[in-house]
């Protein structure tokens, strides 16, 4: 389905929209309703949920820098990134439609967090998946899913798009090589 460019622009804002909104309102019903480090079994002990206060990013990362340091790295650096990112969708016209997804889902998932660090000085994480040994996650919140979840889009949608571009059709590849 081929969407004009003003439906593209409000599909790709509004699954921003929609990205930041289920990260704050998750957020909020944990800060509201969980206690710090509860440790509540959601599904036996393989999906947890526990309230923490991250003031670093990925596990923690970053969280002793100086706070200086940690603001431009942690605050302005991703917002600068987003706004590169919003500024190259809108300029550019013909991106397929996977890539805008995938982008949405980044910059949502982006804003979310920042949103965070700027109206609580940190990111609140509350989920935590421990498979038996098998897989085990940090703490993390719908902000992040969404980072990944868009990452996972655009790199599914680069592999599906070098795929094609491999394949040169048969005619073609014959009168290249006269």
């Amino acid at each position: 389905m081929k969407l004009n460019k003003t439906w593209r622009i409000v599909v790709f804002l509004l699954l921003i929209v929609i990205n930041i909104g289920c990260d704050q309102i998750t957020k909020s019903i944990v800060r509201e309703n969980v206690k710090y480090n509860a440790h509540i079994q959601l599904v036996g002990n393989n999906f947890i949920l526990t309230k923490v206060q991250n003031t670093g990013a990925f596990l923690s990362l970053g969280s002793t820098l100086n706070p200086v340091l940690r603001d431009i790295l942690l605050l302005a650096f991703p917002a600068f990134i987003i706004a590169v990112l919003l500024v190259w969708v809108f300029i550019k016209n013909k991106l397929r439609m996977d890539i805008l997804i995938g982008l949405s889902f980044i910059i949502g998932g982006g804003i979310g967090n920042i949103a965070d660090r700027i109206l609580y000085g940190s990111v609140t994480d509350f989920l935590h998946i421990n498979l038996g040994g098998i897989f085990r996650t940090g703490i993390f919140n719908m902000a992040d899913v969404s980072v990944m979840v868009g990452m996972f889009l655009l790199l599914i949608g680069s592999y599906i798009k070098k795929g094609k571009s491999d394949k040169i059709p048969a005619e073609q590849s014959k009168n290249d090589s006269l």
